[in-house]
């Protein structure tokens, strides 16, 4: 798989906030990322854990982890339903892991 280094543009096919279908359009590389072609945590530095004490109210049923490296925009509409509410303190350790990719 080729390296891409912040500040290309590339083609990639975008989904539709609806996940209805996709279009090919061009996107920004904001950061030269380690460990983004894989689903293992063990290889997102940017991962922040996330357990059932981060919650202010519900839960999920296993611990889970955030990869702020992983963003997209999706369409309200295809939210099945809330799982929780995450405390302030975590939910900004994950502006700040946005923060550190971005620079």
């Amino acid at each position: 798989m080729a390296k891409f280094v912040k500040g290309e543009v590339v083609i990639i096919p975008f989904p539709f906030s609806d996940l209805t279908g996709s279009k090919k359009r061009p996107a920004l590389v904001l950061s030269d990322l380690d460990g983004d072609d894989t689903s293992q945590n063990s290889r997102d530095k940017f991962a922040v854990s996330l357990t059932s004490s981060d919650f202010v109210s519900g839960s999920l049923p296993v611990d889970s982890f955030i990869r702020p490296s992983c963003t997209f925009t999706a369409d309200k509409d295809i939210i099945i339903r809330k799982a929780g509410l995450i405390n302030s303190s975590k939910i900004n350790a994950v502006i700040q892991k946005i923060i550190d990719i971005i620079k």
